[in-house]
């Protein structure tokens, strides 16, 4: 049974055409792998355009934003809740390095206690060398920033609480 590692080797020739996605600035590959009779592959690699969101950009620096104290949330009644559970989390939809602000020394575009509107730009996760700017889901206020500028976030993580 030689499925197993044909399905080894499937997994980084998928790896494989994700690298070629991003290095050449696609949006999208599909490839069919035929094997023999009722054996095939048939990938389809994607990833979102963010033109929607980089149309926010001139909009960033007139949004009130002080600099950002990332080491300074203020624990709250339920610090010792998963923060990802909480209903005003905003997770990260992708692994990537965060960035508080749209260049070095510029201001955050939030802080503890900005007031934002939904989609509003909030951070910038970088993925790729391909800078994704991550809306505000609902208006509100933040209320608690659970990542540091330039540091590592995974798919998922609770980024800021707004309430």
């Amino acid at each position: 049974m030689g499925n197993k590692t044909s399905h080894d080797s499937d997994v980084s020739f998928i790896q494989a055409l994700a690298e070629l996605l991003h290095e050449n600035d696609l949006t999208e590959l599909q490839v069919k792998r035929n094997y023999g009779e009722n054996d095939s592959l048939n990938v389809r690699v994607s990833r979102q355009t963010q033109t929607v969101m980089q149309a926010s950009i001139p909009a960033a620096p007139a949004a009130p934003a002080a600099p950002a104290a990332p080491t300074a949330p203020a624990p709250s009644a339920n610090s010792d809740a998963d923060p990802a559970n909480h209903p005003g989390a905003v997770t990260s939809p992708m692994v990537g390095t965060v960035y508080m602000a749209a260049e070095p020394g510029a201001a955050a575009f939030v802080s503890v206690g900005t007031t934002v509107k939904e989609g509003d730009t909030i951070l910038i996760i970088e993925a790729m060398k391909t800078m994704n700017h991550i809306p505000a889901p609902r208006a509100g206020t933040v209320k608690r920033i659970l990542v540091e500028d330039g540091g590592p976030v995974e798919f998922g993580a609770p980024l800021v609480i707004i309430e």
